[in-house]
């Protein structure tokens, strides 16, 4: 069998060539049209014939610096994918792994106590629902930023999302309940609440999951001016350091503090979140320094009648 390259060598290896085959002739052509215009004087065919030259190499380094602007686009392109893919396998093998240990293990009978069958099986049913859900927002993400997924454009009242928001939240911390400081400014927008909700239910999760044990997390939908409004998350958490903050809403991209601190997750939460706030027409913005916490803030469009 035969291995290929991956993409990003091939388009290197396609600028070497285009600029060997572009930049070394265009180079002979400038000095044979200088010196056609140079030794010209008087005669016509000679001018014309320097001014075509240099207009020709010209053009041809024109045509050489966009396509090399194009080619190593195209490998920045497919160095992420190639990234994106990496991410991908290496988050669906983790539970896979897992799920192959548990059921070799059931098969081969080496468990004979029925609690132990059934902590087996419960670990099973985790991975499974971790794998699903791991898709499922591959699937969504992938939807919303190829401009697939279909949203509802419907006057959505702010408080209803809030509610929606905070009946998911206490799903998610039902074992460990927590004080909510919640402000609400009800307005209206334009939008498709199930998925307005599901992005400030995210940043709720993960305040919750990465706040000590002291948790203080609030949640606030106040106006932005006249045109705007502002549903903020803010919590006591370890804070997300400026150098992280412009890949944290990448996918599969994690804080260090979220990676040291052991909780699981996988780097789509916040990637998500984007793609819905920019699919109806607004803007996420973070706010945090180191050890102080994090603010995270939806900026969407009120609707006319608000």
């Amino acid at each position: 069998m035969r291995l290929h390259a991956p993409a990003n060598v091939f388009l290197r290896r396609a600028q070497l060539v285009f600029m060997l085959a572009t930049l070394l002739p265009t180079i002979l052509m400038t000095a044979t049209g200088v010196v056609l215009l140079t030794a010209g004087g008087s005669k016509y065919t000679a001018l014309v014939a320097g001014i075509l030259v240099v207009a020709f190499c010209v053009s041809s380094m024109t045509g050489y610096i966009l396509g090399s602007i194009f080619v190593a686009r195209g490998a920045r392109i497919a160095q992420v994918q190639n990234h994106f893919l990496a991410a991908v396998s290496h988050e669906v093998r983790t539970p896979l792994t897992s799920m192959r240990m548990f059921i070799d293990t059931l098969r081969a009978d080496r468990l004979t106590d029925a609690a132990e069958k059934r902590r087996c099986l419960d670990v099973l049913h985790q991975e499974i629902n971790r794998l699903d859900s791991l898709v499922g927002r591959l699937i969504e993400l992938s939807k919303i930023e190829s401009g697939r997924h279909a949203f509802e454009r419907l006057p959505v009242s702010l408080r209803a999302v809030v509610d929606d928001s905070l009946a998911a939240f206490a799903a998610i911390c039902v074992a460990s309940p927590v004080g909510l400081k919640v402000t609400v400014e009800d307005g209206t927008v334009m939008g498709d609440r199930a998925a307005l909700a599901h992005a400030v239910t995210n940043l709720l999760s993960n305040a919750f999951k990465y706040t000590p044990d002291d948790k203080r997390i609030a949640l606030s939908v106040l106006r932005q001016g006249p045109r705007h409004v502002a549903i903020t998350v803010e919590d006591n958490g370890p804070g997300i350091p400026r150098h992280e903050q412009g890949l944290v809403f990448d996918k599969f991209e994690r804080g260090q503090a979220a990676i040291d601190s052991g909780r699981p997750g996988s780097g789509l939460g916040l990637a998500l979140v984007r793609a819905i706030v920019e699919a109806h027409g607004g803007r996420v913005e973070l706010e945090s320094e180191k050890n102080q916490g994090a603010r995270l803030r939806l900026v969407l469009k009120l609707a006319a009648e608000s």
